[in-house]
């Protein structure tokens, strides 16, 4: 009884990944078919001069002149994931994403685990204008299936630029971000993709690397429904990948009534890029 059992098990488990699969191919297909040309195909330092003191600093603490800009990122991270809404539930996570930096979009694909070899897959992306968030219990039950909605496209299109840190050139002007000065120490950075646009508060500390970043307001899900609150994302341990400098490890929160709340934390363990300059593109 036991052998049969495992054998049964285990061949849900082999045909929920390879179903799961199959919907990742769709979704990177899709990030594919809407990639749009990139120009220019280098960082050139004088597009920086007119932009608030303190995103100039960080342009020449991350970019040396004529780096070539980033196309597209493949990113792997391990980490922790809490699925808790009142109480912290944390458990492991690895994921794989895939960044189209123009037109805007990304596919997460996360495995969560949730006790021994019991895992929560996840798609979490923003492709051709719209947000995905879908999660399946061994990619065969599904626990979450949302998009095709404003609120989703905002929160994604927010993602896609606070996550800009680990490729930085997509947050230059000419590759379609607004700057606005608000201190020495912060500017406010606007992203439009179609028909949504969105804004986050950009705070920089001493080496001029981001150090933290604000949206007044994110949907979360809360019971099965979006809640709008307050959200930041911290950034630490910067290296140089391909010759710019990106922080390897992070953390996001929402800040709740009653305190902040974090339910993400991780490190990136590999990071490779595309660059606009390059035939293969």
């Amino acid at each position: 009884m036991a052998i049969a059992l495992f054998v049964v098990v285990a061949g849900a488990f082999v045909y929920g990944y390879s179903y799961w699969k199959v919907g990742t191919k769709k979704l990177h297909g899709k990030l594919e078919k809407f990639r749009l040309p990139i120009s220019p195909t280098t960082y050139d330092v004088r597009e920086i001069e007119s932009l608030p003191l303190p995103v100039q600093r960080y342009f020449r603490a991350v970019l040396n002149d004529d780096q070539p800009i980033v196309s597209a990122a493949r990113i792997t991270q391990i980490g922790q994931f809490n699925r808790g809404e009142k109480k912290a539930k944390w458990n492991p996570f690895s994921a794989s994403q895939v960044v189209i930096t123009h037109r805007p979009g990304f596919d997460w694909d996360a495995r969560i685990t949730i006790s021994p070899g019991l895992h929560v897959f996840v798609h979490d992306a923003y492709v051709a204008g719209n947000g995905v968030l879908h999660a399946e219990l061994l990619g065969l039950v599904t626990l979450a299936d949302l998009g095709e909605t404003p609120e989703i496209a905002q929160g994604e299109l927010m993602r896609f630029l606070v996550e800009a840190a680990w490729y930085p050139t997509a947050l230059l002007p000419s590759q379609g971000v607004l700057w606005e000065a608000i201190d020495d120490m912060s500017a406010r950075a606007t992203l439009t993709d179609g028909v949504t646009t969105v804004s986050l508060n950009f705070f920089f500390d001493s080496d001029g690397y981001i150090s933290e970043v604000r949206a007044p307001a994110r949907y979360r899900i809360v019971s099965g429904t979006l809640d709008a609150k307050p959200w930041q994302c911290r950034f630490w341990r910067y290296e140089i990948r391909d010759g710019m400098r990106i922080p390897l490890e992070g953390e996001v929160a929402w800040e709740l009534t009653e305190g902040s709340w974090p339910y993400w934390r991780a490190r990136i363990t590999d990071i490779s890029y595309d660059f606009a300059r390059y035939p293969n593109s």
